[in-house]
């Protein structure tokens, strides 16, 4: 019921009493205090005041006041229903302050997230510029360590180079301060007067140890390490060809032999370009030593000996024997060129090896190694003899000797007493 009812309800029921007394003011009881009034339009208003009274009783005319104390009984609890919405609300906002609050700090952070994945994003791109560029830096200097290692590689054996061969210097010729790896290996060389030209030049610099040099020829230019033979009649001989156990293969094509080939420690022949450099800067003498297999030791001693270049086919002058064993070597192979079985030679292709063979040979010291001496073509399936042979050591084909070493030296060579 709204409060506009319950006001004409008051007037209804006051309706009677209006007309008895028009106008009764004020009356006062034990049930409380009302008062009612004549309204211009013939309605009764009535005011009432009722006192919290639990044992007492209104008169009859108060009849209403249960309805009117339960709505004034609502009425309080909706005040208080409101009340309790007022600091509902009150909390609903200090919540939603504390929420907005919550908002901005989440904004600000976001913010500053934003700005340090920025700058995260910023700094990545600069680490990354920085390790292309580290990255780069990493490859030239790997490029420039590997160009030093090759540098002191070469500087190392140039060293020992120089170790072997007291006195001499050489002074390399570089066009750059980073040389390339070819420009390296094989830098240009100029000569000073006192570097070795061969071991006899060694043996006069007060070396007197047999051994691996250093010599450069003064006619090529270009270093050579050749073993020295500082005990064999006085010293002074650069050892040109040793055969001593059959470890290396004699059958090689004519760039090896140009070039050389085998170990300076054992077995190895010099090569014909070097030896015909050595040979052709000044007379000089060659000496071979033989042994066979029972332990007998003969050797040939010719005045005069050198080859002339590859354009000549490495041709050999060889001449004035004298020896422990008869000549088998300059009467039949003077003069001839050298040949190797890849150059169509017959000669050379039946005894496997390169020589300066004739119709074929009366020595063959680069033959092949038959251990033992004596063989035969049929035992060993070949179509001639190919062994290391010295005809008349054994006046037969058929006979290879042990061990053989070629040697030259210069013709007026002097031994000297040791300093």
């Amino acid at each position: 019921m709204d409060a506009g009812t319950f006001l004409t309800l008051l007037v209804v029921l006051l309706g009677a009493g209006a007309n008895e007394n028009n106008m009764h003011q004020v009356s006062t009881s034990q049930c409380g205090e009302y008062s009612n009034q004549v309204m211009t339009d013939g309605t009764c208003k009535l005011v009432a005041t009722l006192p919290q009274l639990d044992d007492q009783r209104c008169p009859d005319m108060f009849r209403c006041t249960d309805e009117v104390s339960y709505w004034l009984h609502e009425n309080e609890e909706r005040k208080q229903q409101i009340l309790e919405l007022r600091e509902t609300i009150s909390e609903l906002q200090e919540e939603l302050r504390n929420h907005r609050h919550r908002v901005k700090v989440l904004e600000l952070q976001s913010e500053e997230k934003f700005r340090l994945n920025s700058s995260q994003d910023h700094r990545f791109h600069e680490l990354q510029v920085q390790y292309t560029e580290a990255t780069s830096l990493l490859h030239v200097q790997g490029s420039l360590i590997s160009e030093l290692q090759t540098q002191i590689r070469n500087l190392s054996m140039l060293v020992e180079n120089l170790r072997r061969t007291p006195g001499c210097m050489i002074n390399i010729v570089r066009t750059s301060p980073l040389p390339s790896t070819q420009h390296t290996l094989h830098p240009e060389m100029q000569h000073v007067r006192n570097c070795p030209i061969d071991c006899a030049s060694i043996y006069y610099n007060g070396v007197r140890r047999s051994g691996i040099y250093t010599v450069v020829p003064s006619l090529g230019g270009r270093p050579v390490d050749v073993y020295c033979d500082m005990d064999t009649d006085g010293g002074g001989w650069t050892v040109i060809q040793r055969r001593q156990d059959g470890s290396v293969k004699f059958d090689r094509s004519w760039k090896e032999y140009k070039d050389g080939f085998g170990d300076l420690h054992t077995e190895y022949w010099l090569g014909n370009r070097h030896v015909h450099e050595l040979s052709t800067q000044g007379d000089y003498t060659l000496r071979i030593d033989m042994e066979d297999w029972s332990g007998k030791r003969k050797h040939a001693l010719y005045q005069s000996f050198r080859i002339e270049d590859e354009a000549a086919q490495y041709r050999l002058h060889v001449s004035g024997f004298s020896g422990t064993v008869e000549d088998s070597f300059s009467w039949y192979h003077n003069k001839q060129d050298f040949s190797t079985p890849d150059t169509g030679n017959i000669c050379a292709e039946i005894s496997h090896a390169g020589w300066w063979y004739n119709q074929c040979f009366y020595a063959n010291l680069n033959g092949v190694y038959h251990k033992g001496g004596r063989y035969s073509p049929k035992g060993k399936n070949t179509l001639g003899p190919d062994g290391i042979v010295w005809f008349t050591w054994k006046d037969s084909d058929y006979y290879s000797l042990r061990k053989v070493t070629m040697m030259i030296r210069p013709r007026t060579f002097r031994p000297r007493l040791s300093p």
